[in-house]
């Protein structure tokens, strides 16, 4: 099956968040403040998604207030937060939505996103992603540079309608 058949396939878009969303970066302040950045072009391309009905997840190690409060400005209602073992939070996520391993994108960075990587439809790493990850499509992006927005113009693209999608919502405010 091509990386375009695979991708034209999905209905949920599953997402680590560091190495993913950010560039694996943790910042803390003298005063123990957190700290993460994210890229503004990965978070239209969310959205982009969810205007084609595609539902966007985020599952994550770690738990954080600043990813709980990015996930709400992007309209993600499927948070995982402090899932270090993340296969039972992905299969209750995949189960409660009705839909099969063929029909999820994963994006991880490193190891502990190897099993979901294994079982996803369309398995995807940034470009800075750990070379021994087996997947579909080494997104040229790296993680929190755009890596989430190539993905997801890969799968708004597979499905045709790019052009009128674009003008719809950027030339027309639908």
């Amino acid at each position: 099956m091509t990386l375009e058949e695979r991708a034209r396939r999905i209905r949920l878009l599953v997402l680590d968040v560091d190495g993913v969303l950010t560039d694996g970066s943790i910042n803390i302040s003298g005063n123990g403040e957190l700290f993460k950045s994210f890229n503004v072009r990965d978070g239209l391309g969310i959205k982009l998604l969810q205007k084609i009905g595609v539902e966007v997840a985020i599952l994550t190690g770690r738990t954080s207030a600043i990813v709980a409060e990015r996930a709400r400005e992007l309209g993600i209602t499927h948070v995982l937060q402090g899932q270090r073992y993340k296969v039972p939070a992905y299969e209750d996520l995949v189960a409660r939505l009705g839909l099969s391993d063929d029909e999820v994108a994963y994006m991880g960075d490193d190891l502990p996103d190897a099993p979901l990587l294994a079982r996803a439809g369309l398995a995807a790493t940034p470009a800075d992603g750990n070379p021994e990850l087996d997947v579909h499509w080494r997104v040229p992006a790296a993680g929190g540079h755009g890596a989430v927005r190539a993905l997801a113009e890969l799968i708004v693209k597979s499905r045709g309608g790019w052009d009128a999608l674009v003008r719809d919502v950027f030339y027309e405010g639908r």
